[in-house]
C-alpha cells in the first residue's frame, strides 16, 4: 500500500530511491506520485532486499523515464538507482538531500512557485562535499540555491560524533578556546584527552552545519546527554525539559548573521557550556534558536522577495521548534509550508518531484 500525492503538473514517470535512514520509494506519473510504505534505515541486507522487492512491484505498471537518488554515493539505495537504470538505458539524476526535503513539503501542498527552504535535520552530503543539516534554500523546481547555513561545528571521529553528543560538546569547548577543560568536564569518557588532541591537530574532524549535532552539542554542555542509546535522543531530551521549565525570552546577543549568510549561535553556546540549570538551559536554548532562524529567514525573505517558507527536516519533528517558528514567520507576513512527515521518509517524494520538473525544464 503506498501514499498518494496530486501533482500541480504533469510529468514523466519517474522512480526516486530515497535516502537511507527512513527509506522509501516513490514512482510518479502524470499528475500522481505514489511514495511506499516505509521501508526503514537500509543498514541490514532485509531492508535492502526489500527496497528491490518495492521498486519492482511499484515499477509494475510503471516504466520510468529517468531515475532520481541522494547525491551520496555510498548509500545503498544510490547505488541500487545507477545500477537498475544502467541495466535499462536510463538516465539519472542526484538529488541534493535538503533540497528534496523541501522540494517534499512543496509536492505534498501542490506549491510549485519559489520558495525559501528552512531544512533543518541531521546530516547531508552537501554539494560542496561536507555534512549539511542546517541550510537555508532557494529552491524553484529542479533548482536551488544555498542561501545560507548555520555556522560550522567539528564532529571529532566523523560519524561516531552524532551518535555521542559530548563530543560535539568537546568540538563547542575547543571553538570557544577552552579545548584543555575537554578531558576534565569529561571524565567518564576514556576517550576524551584523545579527542582534545585531534581537535588541536584537526585530524578525523569533518565539518558539519547540522542543526541535529547543534542540538546534541548543546545537550552534551548541559550534561543532558552523553552518548545515545537511540536516534535523536538527546534532542528528545532538550525538548521535554524545555517543555517541563516553560517560557523564557531568547538571549539578547545569543546570535551572529555573518555576511548574511552564517547563523552563528556560538555566544549562546558559551553561555550553556556554564549553565547550571540545565533545564534552563534547554528552554534558552529553543527560545534562541527560533529566534536566530526567523531572523536569518526574515532577512533572506526580505532581499530574495519571497513570502513562502517551507520547513523541512527532521528537527521539525520537534513540537517546541515547529510551533515557535510558525507563529514567529506568521507574524513576519510569511506563509508557512509544513510536513507531515518532515524526516528522511519523504526524501523519495522530493526527489520524484525535483527529476519530474527536471525532465520537464529540459525537454527530454
Amino acid at each position: 500500500m503506498s501514499n498518494q500525492f496530486i501533482l500541480p503538473f504533469a510529468g514523466p514517470p519517474v522512480l526516486a530511491c530515497g535516502a537511507w535512514l527512513k527509506n522509501t520509494v516513490c514512482v510518479s506519473q502524470g499528475d500522481q506520485a505514489h511514495v511506499s510504505e516505509l521501508i526503514g534505515d537500509l543498514g541490514t541486507v532485509e531492508a535492502c532486499s526489500l527496497l528491490e522487492t518495492t521498486v519492482a512491484e511499484m515499477c509494475e505498471s510503471v516504466q520510468p523515464a529517468i531515475v532520481a537518488h541522494d547525491l551520496h554515493p555510498d548509500f545503498y539505495s544510490t547505488r541500487f538507482a545507477l545500477n537498475f537504470a544502467a541495466q535499462r538505458g536510463l538516465p539519472t539524476i542526484a538529488v541534493q538531500h535538503h533540497h528534496a526535503h523541501i522540494a517534499a513539503v512543496c509536492a505534498e501542498h501542490g506549491f510549485s512557485g519559489p520558495v525559501l527552504g528552512l531544512a533543518l535535520d541531521g546530516v547531508g552530503l552537501g554539494t560542496d562535499g561536507t555534512a549539511w543539516g542546517g541550510e537555508l534554500l532557494r529552491v524553484a523546481g529542479a533548482d536551488f540555491q544555498r542561501l545560507g547555513y548555520l555556522s560550522q561545528i567539528a564532529m571529532p571521529g566523523g560519524d561516531r560524533a552524532a551518535t555521542e553528543p559530548w563530543r560535539m560538546a568537546a568540538a563547542v569547548l575547543f571553538q570557544l578556546g577552552r579545548g584543555d577543560e575537554i578531558a576534565a568536564r569529561f571524565p567518564k569518557q576514556p576517550g576524551a584527552a584523545t579527542v582534545a588532541a585531534m581537535l588541536r591537530k584537526g585530524l578525523n574532524c569533518p565539518l558539519t552545519s547540522s542543526t541535529g549535532r547543534l542540538f546534541d552539542a548543546a545537550a552534551g554542555l548541559l550534561g543532558i546527554n552523553d552518548i545515545q542509546a537511540f536516534e535523536a535522543q538527546a534532542a528528545i531530551a532538550m525538548q521535554n525539559l524545555a517543555r517541563q521549565y516553560g517560557h523564557v525570552a531568547p538571549m539578547d546577543g545569543g546570535y551572529l548573521i555573518a555576511q548574511g549568510k552564517v547563523l552563528d549561535f556560538s555566544p549562546l553556546l558559551a553561555v550553556l557550556a556554564d549553565c547550571r540549570d540545565a533545564a534552563f538551559g534547554a528552554a534558552l536554548f529553543h527560545a534562541t534558536l527560533s529566534a536566530g532562524l526567523a531572523d536569518w529567514v526574515q532577512r533572506a525573505a526580505d532581499e530574495h522577495h519571497i513570502k513562502h517558507i517551507a520547513l523541512g527536516g527532521g528537527c521539525f519533528y520537534n513540537e517546541i521548534l515547529l510551533r515557535s517558528l510558525s507563529d514567529r514567520f506568521a507574524l513576519q507576513g510569511l506563509q508557512v509550508l509544513t510536513s507531515q512527515q518532515p524526516g528522511d521518509s519523504s526524501i523519495s517524494l522530493g526527489q520524484a518531484w525535483v527529476a519530474a520538473q527536471f525532465i520537464n525544464q529540459q525537454g527530454i
